[in-house]
């Protein structure tokens, strides 16, 4: 299991602080790409994943929100992203779809592809043996700090499923908390993003109680 803060929560005033305890105590760090006009907020542009870079070893796990994934999977990889997750919902058809995949593998990087809560998960039948990681999103995606959607656990119970031999890793982003990872754990997750629970108080602590499930 991998705990993969987003540092959409991170709390910029602490900036050397927080990343510093990141740093020694998780592997990922998630970045939540939004254009405003895919998703209703607007965040990080690759200035903010050049900084990281230079902070930070850490494995950046970039998920881009964006209505143009082809334009922002080329502009991330070459701010230095080890993996760009894009919406399955942001393109036309399935050829489109498969196009991003192959462009984003040809840099030689990770690619996933993640859907919204509402999107059927059988959607991605056609692209699971091409891709090295599916993100589920359990809330709405363009802001931090929303309730997890329970509806989530049928979603990941059918990716599961679909997963039979393959190798894709099973993200979760949204609404994850220590009380609620486990039963992700148990039904299938491999990597689980957690923003405002890892920055709002003990960092170390809330950090502990999701790794100490491994």
């Amino acid at each position: 299991m991998i705990l993969a803060p987003s540092v959409l929560s991170l709390d910029y005033t602490k900036f050397n602080e927080q990343v510093s305890i990141l740093n020694e105590n998780v592997s990922w760090l998630h970045f939540d790409v939004m254009d405003g006009h895919f998703v209703p907020n607007l965040s990080f542009g690759p200035d903010i994943l050049k900084a990281f870079k230079k902070a930070s070893p850490l494995f950046m796990d970039v998920h881009i929100m964006v209505s143009d994934p082809a334009f922002f999977a080329k502009v991330f990889y070459e701010a230095g992203a080890d993996s760009i997750t894009f919406h399955y919902e942001a393109l036309e058809n399935d050829e489109e779809v498969l196009k991003v995949i192959h462009q984003i593998k040809s840099y030689g990087i990770k690619v996933g592809i993640s859907i919204k809560p509402k999107t059927p998960t059988e959607v991605l039948k056609p692209f699971l043996d091409e891709v090295d990681l599916v993100l589920l999103m359990s809330v709405e995606p363009g802001f931090g700090g929303q309730s997890f959607i329970e509806g989530t656990y049928d979603k990941l119970e059918v990716l599961t499923a679909l997963r039979g031999d393959r190798q894709f890793l099973i993200e979760i982003d949204g609404g994850v908390k220590g009380d609620n990872a486990s039963n992700l754990i148990a039904s299938g997750a491999d990597v689980l993003v957690a923003g405002s629970y890892v920055f709002k108080g003990d960092m170390i602590a809330n950090i502990n109680s999701i790794n100490n499930l491994k």
